[in-house]
């Protein structure tokens, strides 16, 4: 398996792949964040779905991972399309069949690729976690908020929960996209459901009815990276529910989509 982990790293360092991949991330993880602390008095808001974050949230301990912690859907959208994208090709490509014959084992090929992927999202993640609090850091004085709590022994703490949280929900939006490229086999087509459902059915359903917001997949997922509502009786999701619901999808999906591809044969 390390073979193919190996392999996948050296598809994954593709410049045009890699540097793409980041400056999509750096791309909107500078524009969020820096939108948090440019419209701060702005009426509309300046968070998500126009939610005001104010300064005294931003004063926190965990103020200086308050934009970090929004980006956390985009980022899991890139996860998708990069996991998707490079599962859904071997197919595409036919170079299934020759890593068939490399390593015969498929479960260890799966794996390989799932690692190599999960070790790539963690450096995009990364990345993307020291240009959001760079950027926080330099906009906050201008935004008249108070710094003196964000590198305290809470406000490291506060990094280090919000990291661990936008992890876990790039690497499970990550996971999803590589179902849906086993599942559908083609890049486009896997990339293409994904996103719709994501950016337009999901928002669509939860403006019809706000309460389908605690059942769909992409909700679940957004609130893990944002660490949840905090209690019961407030609005958004309790983390410890999106933490379950997410991860069910994830691991029903993952089961359906092994199994499919242990048992469905290549030139299908």
């Amino acid at each position: 398996m390390l073979n193919v982990v190996k392999a996948e790293l050296r598809k994954l360092r593709r410049p045009t792949l890699f540097f793409g991949t980041i400056g999509s991330a750096l791309f909107f993880t500078g524009l969020i964040t820096s939108f948090i602390y440019l419209m701060i008095d702005s009426p509309q808001g300046n968070g998500d779905r126009g939610r005001t974050i104010g300064r005294e949230a931003l004063g926190l301990a965990s103020g200086s991972v308050n934009g970090f912690s929004s980006v956390g859907n985009f980022l899991g959208i890139i996860a998708l399309c990069v996991f998707a994208a490079q599962t859904a090709q071997e197919y595409t490509y036919g170079t299934l069949r020759n890593l068939l014959v490399r390593q015969p084992g498929r479960l260890k090929i799966l794996f390989g690729k799932l690692i190599s992927m999960m070790l790539f999202a963690l450096v995009m993640i990364t990345i993307a976690a020291i240009v959001s609090i760079a950027i926080s850091y330099f906009l906050a004085p201008g935004a008249k908020v108070n710094t003196e709590l964000w590198f305290t022994s809470d406000g490291y703490h506060a990094i280090f929960t919000t990291f661990v949280n936008v992890t876990i929900s790039v690497v499970a939006f990550g996971i999803i996209g590589m179902i849906l490229g086993l599942l559908l086999r083609s890049p486009i087509s896997a990339i293409s459901l994904g996103v719709l459902w994501l950016l337009i059915v999901e928002n669509l359903l939860i403006a019809v009815k706000s309460s389908l917001q605690n059942w769909l997949p992409g909700a679940q997922l957004t609130a893990i990276a944002s660490g949840g509502a905090p209690s019961r009786g407030t609005t958004g999701i309790e983390y410890s529910h999106a933490l379950l619901v997410g991860g069910i999808y994830v691991g029903v999906g993952a089961i359906i989509a092994s199994v499919l591809f242990l048992r469905r044969d290549v030139a299908n």
